[in-house]
């Protein structure tokens, strides 16, 4: 994976928002952690090529 992918994981794993003294944290929504998980996906599906396999056929019979 490439870097931007790794920050939006980062970012997608750390909390939305922290408070220090309170303790107070917030995480992502979880409508917001799948959107982002979609986005990867597709993402990473769209750099593994056309899916389609060239190549040259034989008959299997006489030669």
């Amino acid at each position: 994976m490439n870097d931007d992918t790794e920050k939006l994981k980062a970012k997608g794993d750390s909390p939305k928002s922290a408070e220090i003294d309170n303790q107070k944290i917030e995480q992502h929504t979880l409508k917001d952690q799948i959107a982002l998980d979609r986005y990867i996906s597709a993402k990473q599906a769209t750099r593994r090529g056309l899916g389609v396999k060239i190549s040259k056929m034989h008959a299997g019979g006489a030669q």
